[in-house]
């Protein structure tokens, strides 16, 4: 859920610190006094357009930050560990700046990012629901996603097992369709890559040689360093009244004090030992400085060597082994364009047996679209007739066609509907707007907010153009969804208003000639005089406070009939 929203030197609104509940929270307020701001606010937050005309006039830059409070399993955390995003505790914290130039900087957990991947992240934390912005509901090319997941477990896995064989055979057409090349390009192909391949077996590479290569020429290089080291530390070691020398009479001392005292044995083993070393060490850079020899014909050699090895990196990878992999590959790919129809011939009987085992995938996947499409619209039909709209008739259109492999299926899926007898179905992007549609629309919603998995969903005056009974039913199925999901909503009907589990009242202040935003929360006193306000406008009677109190009494009926 949002949980928490700061926004600062946006529009009219100076600063302002928000906190959200779980369930249905209606901000209502006059015209203008910037409900539909605070929306346009957590629209940028989450990857709208912006410019600099939102910045408060006379700052330098507007401010707005979510922080959205998931659980565990949450598919947002699998878009943030996509994108590097660190996401711990159950929150991601969302983060837009605006300056007056018009410059966004967009950050989700304190990592700055670009706006498609805040767009991205945004899109599964918040759905804004607006008079003519019907996102997703209104996209065909997302209605198959919304069945699939009204659809639930069966057909998750079968879509799994469509596509694991769906991805075979899209390599064996590619396969195919490459082999199938003009001839002349294939040749020229074959003719590149023979050369490549020569020129790397020619080079004849081991892996671990240019490290060792590199080691000889450090060692070349740096001779007279080198053996002046050794040259030194032999030295020093070995020879009368060297360091070896006073060692191996401190053992000569230490011998013979153990023979008197035995307490003294281990201080002459621990000196016999590290003289035994020494003089292993001494032997050691003896035969070393007897090895040594400076070879610059060796040298040149290796530099040459080195040099052939850097060609070839800089043409087919940056390590040998990388090179020696890219020939193993030209190699296959030498052997497919040699024996091209041989090839061609075993892909295309294997994408025959392909083609067989995609077609029942997708035929036992397209079954179960079918069946839960038949369940879909049972279920549109019950909650159209609840919102006064028992004639509409709503139906899942599929488009198939025999043979046509897609990655999500054999189908292609776009809602249709009619809201009045006797009319033919159309598709849903093309019915009436208005009251009508706001009603589709909040039946549609209350089914798949179940399976969308969307954090929050914003509804801006999605019940404009409707009253009476349609409005009532309107506030429980606004209601409704906000048993599973959070839900904000800008209203302007007390119907709606009453069925709030928190009421935000908005309102326009003056102070030193600015305009501001205050947003104040109501308790239940205030709440009843905020809906008879809504009810009867400007004048306040007693009679139109009882109304407001029936109201909010006959909601609380229903929410409690609703849990």
């Amino acid at each position: 859920m949002l949980q928490e929203l700061s926004i600062r030197h946006f529009a009219i609104i100076d600063a302002l610190e928000l906190s959200f509940e779980k369930g249905l929270t209606v901000l209502t307020g006059e015209t203008g006094a910037g409900k539909s701001i605070i929306i346009d606010a957590l629209q940028l937050l989450t990857g709208g357009r912006g410019s600099g005309e939102f910045v408060r006039h006379g700052e330098k830059k507007a401010e707005i930050e979510g922080m959205f409070t998931l659980h565990d399993h949450h598919p947002c955390f699998d878009v943030c560990r996509e994108f590097g995003i660190e996401a711990e505790e159950g929150a991601v914290i969302l983060r837009r700046e605006i300056s007056a130039a018009g410059k966004s900087v967009c950050r989700v957990n304190g990592k700055m990012v670009t706006l498609a991947i805040l767009r991205e992240i945004g899109a599964r934390l918040l759905d804004i629901h607006g008079q003519h912005e019907h996102q997703e509901l209104m996209n065909a090319g997302s209605h198959l996603r919304l069945l699939d997941d009204f659809g639930g477990l069966p057909i998750k896995q079968a879509k799994e097992q469509y596509k694991e064989i769906y991805n075979r055979y899209d390599q064996l057409h590619t396969e195919i369709r490459r082999l199938s090349e003009n001839e002349q390009n294939l040749a020229h192909r074959l003719d590149l890559i023979q050369f490549q391949f020569n020129e790397i077996e020619k080079a004849e590479l081991k892996r671990g040689e240019e490290e060792k290569l590199e080691s000889e020429r450090q060692q070349l290089a740096n001779f007279e360093k080198l053996f002046a080291a050794l040259s030194e530390a032999y030295s020093t070691l070995s020879g009368e009244g060297k360091a070896l020398d006073w060692l191996g009479l401190s053992v000569n001392g230490l011998e013979a004090a153990a023979g008197i005292n035995k307490e003294f044995k281990p201080l002459h083993d621990a000196a016999a030992n590290s003289f035994y070393v020494l003089e292993d060490t001494v032997r050691d850079l003896s035969s070393a400085l007897d090895t040594l020899e400076f070879n610059p014909a060796r040298l040149n050699e290796i530099e040459s060597r080195l040099n052939e090895i850097n060609q070839l990196k800089r043409k087919y990878g940056a390590t040998i082994d990388d090179i020696l992999q890219y020939e193993e590959k030209i190699a296959q790919e030498m052997d497919q364009l040699t024996h091209r129809e041989t090839h061609i011939s075993r892909l295309q009987k294997e994408l025959a047996e392909v083609e067989a085992a995609l077609t029942l995938e997708g035929k036992k996947l397209s079954k179960l679209r079918r069946a839960s499409a038949k369940q879909l619209e049972e279920a549109i039909h019950r909650e159209l007739k609840e919102l006064y709209m028992e004639k509409t008739v709503f139906h899942v259109h599929f488009h198939s066609e025999s043979g046509q492999f897609k990655k999500e299926g054999m189908d292609q899926v776009e809602f249709y509907m009619t809201t009045n007898p006797g009319e033919p179905l159309k598709p849903l992007v093309k019915i009436a707007s208005g009251g009508e549609m706001s009603r589709v629309m909040l039946a549609m919603k209350t089914i798949f907010s179940k399976h969308q998995g969307v954090t929050s969903i914003i509804f801006d005056e999605v019940d404009t153009g409707v009253s009476g009974r349609v409005a009532q039913a309107i506030g429980e199925k606004i209601y409704k969804i906000a048993v599973h999901s959070q839900v904000l909503c800008i209203s302007h009907l007390p119907q709606v208003a009453a069925m709030a589990d928190t009421h935000l009242y908005i309102q326009k202040s003056h102070d030193s000639k600015r305009t501001n935003t205050i947003v104040t929360p109501l308790n239940d006193e205030e709440k009843a005089a905020e809906i008879g306000r809504m009810i009867s406008g400007v004048e306040m009677t007693d009679l139109t406070k009882k109304h407001a109190k029936e109201l909010l009494a006959l909601s609380a009926k229903i929410k409690h009939s609703a849990v």
